[in-house]
């Protein structure tokens, strides 16, 4: 019985106030938060209010029986739930069946011994503490699969362009190469490196989910430079390519984070910038200091600038990306969301048509 929630909450209902008071008195010395009512209307309002972990349930009582409180509570979602043990006078075999029938789990005759009481408490907390956390990994599970479909959905998507660009490049080549020129063998060499760096930004992004899913990672000191500097040595073919324009601050404040999965927020918002910028690129990193001991990090690009219900669907959730394909964003940034998380944190977009798309992501201050 170690693991049962420290001072679990009991709903005590009974009508006679010695009997009410010896319940709460064994039950308190045991170490759980004892709530005393003397009426089924009460115990109602009182369970509706804050669901207890576990009610004792006289049966007999003014105005509305035990039979009944039990019925209405199974038949609220908020409390159908707790478990109910009826203890009673009553010792017939009906009268238990009519318990168990109304949605007890338990029925105890008075007198009834302490020993007893307490052992069937014990019990029934455990049972309640393991049924809910079966309920939370079931729906985590249920939660994960659904995520696992959309997010397949949206690799097998994205995958089917560049892989066809690659296999119409490889027939050409295989079919007639005697005819292809310089210049086209260049522009074919160029369109399948562009094509199978697509189809590895997909995989790596795959890769970097199944680690972000799985790990729970220690938040330590960043060195923002470093990072940034990693970030543009990955980017760099395409800085060069785009003739982008990067305006970064002197120095950064510091922050607490974990390097690996910050450098990849990075990546996914300068490679936007670099893609959905203007021509040529021009990006604009910085910092912000908040009230809350969080630091905004942000890059501003020069592009065509976002709608209010395009921003919206930017970070959606990856049970949405099979519904909502959105060009050249969904996939990263719903990782990015998650990234962010992880690590309390938030990631998000400011924008207004033709003044170009603020890119933030937020983390913890280094209080040192």
């Amino acid at each position: 019985m170690e693991n049962l929630p420290q001072y679990a909450n009991i709903l005590v209902v009974d009508d006679t106030p010695e009997n009410l008071r010896v319940l709460v008195q064994l039950l308190q010395k045991q170490g759980y938060r004892v709530r005393p009512v003397r009426n089924g209307a009460h115990a109602l309002m009182s369970a509706q209010k804050e669901p207890p972990d576990l009610i004792l349930l006289d049966i007999r009582m003014p105005d509305m029986d035990g039979y009944e409180v039990c019925q209405q509570l199974k038949a609220d979602e908020r409390t159908c739930d707790i478990p109910i043990i009826f203890i009673s006078a009553l010792d017939e075999g009906l009268d238990k069946a009519a318990a168990f029938s109304a949605g007890g789990v338990d029925y105890l005759t008075k007198p009834f011994q302490t020993e007893e009481l307490i052992a069937r408490v014990q019990t029934h907390l455990a049972l309640h503490q393991m049924r809910q956390a079966l309920q939370e990994k079931n729906a985590l599970l249920k939660k994960q699969n659904t995520e696992l479909d959309a997010f397949a959905h949206t690799v097998a998507h994205d995958l089917q362009n560049p892989l066809t660009i690659l296999m119409g490049y490889a027939q050409i080549l295989q079919n007639d190469p005697a005819s292809i020129t310089t210049n086209e063998l260049a522009i074919i060499g160029e369109s399948s490196y562009k094509a199978a760096q697509k189809a590895i930004d997909i995989i790596q992004n795959l890769l970097l989910l199944v680690s972000v899913r799985k790990e729970d990672v220690k938040q330590y000191p960043l060195d923002m430079a470093d990072i940034i500097k990693q970030v543009l040595e990955r980017l760099n073919w395409s800085i060069v390519d785009t003739q982008a324009e990067l305006i970064l601050p002197k120095t950064w404040p510091a922050a607490l984070g974990y390097a690996p999965w910050v450098e990849e927020v990075w990546v996914n918002y300068i490679s936007n910038g670099l893609k959905y910028g203007g021509q040529p690129p021009r990006l604009e990193f910085g910092a912000t200091l908040q009230a809350d001991d969080t630091i905004r990090f942000w890059v501003q690009d020069n592009g065509l600038g976002m709608s209010a219900n395009e921003q919206a669907i930017l970070f959606t959730e990856f049970t949405r990306l099979g519904k909502l394909h959105i060009k050249g964003h969904g996939l990263g940034l719903s990782i990015v969301r998650r990234i962010m998380a992880k690590l309390d944190g938030q990631a998000g977009v400011e924008s207004e048509p033709g003044q170009g798309s603020r890119f933030f992501f937020t983390l913890k201050a280094n209080p040192s």
